[in-house]
This record gives structure tokens, sequence and C-alpha cells, in this order.
């Protein structure tokens, strides 16, 4: 029987030292890593998509919980002939693809007729932009459970009101269900990173997305949502100006646009709801 190295034999036989330009960190804790695999639930019905698997920390507890397959994207050539030998030892179970997470069809990878599961130490130099990437095709999604920046999780579990809530916590939670797991402490990582890391659970909302599910007002939503955000400190009839422009509604029925809606004008975008910006969208 073919005996698998650890992360750590494989990070050395390969010299897998961490690039700065990848946002690389490892976790070689294999009851780390199985922590986080476990968070994806019963993983035996589901193929899985993980970014940026590096030497395969993840990956091996990925599949050691029971993935039916994990599809591993790694931009990191150097990491390739690490990542193939997990595949000698797991298989079919594991695919490996050497590309870019952004660049990637992920309609294209994954059965048509299945949703998939990702679970992945996301690069955290695109973690955002892979979400947001993810947001337009969350009906194939049937969870995430993603490691980020703990300021960037703040900010997409944020609630109406609190410091950090912004234009991600009101993209995700329009559509998404979303929770902090657990913090992460930086001695996991090889090397350890200057900013502290949490673990975010964000799980599509299917009575969501059957809600908000037409696209011209999601992009009107999208656009009110980022232009609030842009100019924050703005009371809403200032920082919605273009868009009120757009709408052609007068300078002088601004302020009964927004009463006719039942939201204050005078109010910040931080002080307004997801629902409050849905409904100024519709209008």
């Amino acid at each position: 029987m073919k005996i698998l190295p650890t992360t750590s034999e494989l990070i050395k036989k390969y010299q897998l030292q961490t690039k700065k330009s990848l946002g690389q960190n490892f976790i070689l804790d294999k009851n780390f890593t199985d922590k986080i695999a476990r968070l994806g639930g019963n993983l035996s019905q589901y193929e899985v998509l993980e970014i940026g698997a590096g030497p395969g920390g993840l990956s091996r507890s990925i599949l050691d919980c029971g993935a039916k397959k994990l599809v591993v994207i790694e931009k990191d050539r150097r990491c390739i002939l690490a990542l193939q030998e997990l595949k000698e030892f797991y298989g079919d179970r594991l695919e490996i693809i050497a590309d870019d997470a952004l660049r990637i069809d992920e309609t294209k990878i994954f059965d048509s007729n299945k949703k998939f599961k990702i679970i992945a130490n996301l690069p955290y130099n695109i973690g955002t932009a892979l979400i947001f990437k993810w947001l337009k095709i969350l009906p194939k999604i049937e969870s995430m459970h993603l490691m980020l920046q703990k300021e960037v999780v703040q900010r997409i579990v944020a609630k109406t009101g609190d410091n950090h809530y912004g234009r991600l916590a009101v993209m995700i939670n329009l559509l998404c269900e979303t929770k902090l797991s657990f913090l992460v402490n930086k001695s996991v990582f090889i090397p350890p990173p200057k900013v502290d890391s949490a673990i975010v659970e964000i799980i599509p909302s299917i009575a969501k997305i059957n809600k908000y599910n037409d696209q011209n007002l999601l992009k009107n939503f999208e656009m009110i949502v980022s232009q609030a955000f842009n100019q924050r400190r703005k009371m809403l009839k200032s920082s919605l100006k273009n868009y009120l422009i757009q709408q052609q509604i007068p300078k002088d029925r601004v302020e009964d646009f927004f009463r006719k809606l039942d939201i204050d004008p005078s109010l910040r975008a931080e002080q307004i709801t997801i629902e409050q910006f849905w409904k100024i969208s519709q209008n």
C-alpha cells in the first residue's frame, strides 16, 4: 500500500517556499485542516471545489472527510508536483487544474445537474473577487466555507449599523445566509501572516435567490449599493445623486422619492437595510 508523505515532507521535497505574490500561507496541522473540512458537513454525495491548494494540506482533509470528488485549482506550477502525489494516493477522487481561479468556468467543471460545495483557504489578494464571481452562479453552489482575512469576514457577516457594514455585506446577504464559523490563530500558518484570519460560512438561500431573481433589478441594486457606500459619510439623497439623475428625478422631488419608500433621505448608507436598498432599486 502506498504511503502518502505528510504535507511538511512534500514542502521539503519540492522546496515549496511560500510566495507573497500568490498570497500563500501553508497550513501543516492536519487536525486543523480536518476541522475546516468538517464544516462542509456530509461530503459523500458532493463534488468539492478548493482554490489555492498549495501542497495539499486542506485537500487531503477534504478527501479524508469523504468528499465524492475534489477539484483543486492551483496556479503555482511548483505545487502541482506535490499535488500529483496526492492524486496517486487518492486516484480519480482528486482532479488537479493548473489555472487561475479567476479565469475558470465552474459551470463547465462540475456536473450541470448537481450542486457543488466550496471549501478553501483563499488567496487573500483575490478572495473578495472570487466571492463576487461565485455570486453570479449561486444556484449551482450548495455551500461555501472560506478562510479569509478576519476583517473581510467581519465585513461579510456585518449587520445594518455595524462598523463593518458595507457593500460586501449587502451584496452577499441579499442572496445568502452568512456567519463567522471561527477565528484562526496565526500560529497554524507557515509562515505566520501579518493579518488575523477567520472562517466564514456562506450558504446560498433558495428563498432569497427566488425573491431577488430579476437580473435588471440586481444590476440596479449593485449600482445603488456601490454609489451609496462609495460616499458613505454623505446622506443618501447626496450619495445617490447620480442614480437619481439617471432616474430623471428632479432635485425638488428627491425627498418625496425617498419618503414614498418610507426611507429617511438624511440617513447614511450604513443605516440602510438590504431590503431598503432593494426597494430603491425597484423605483
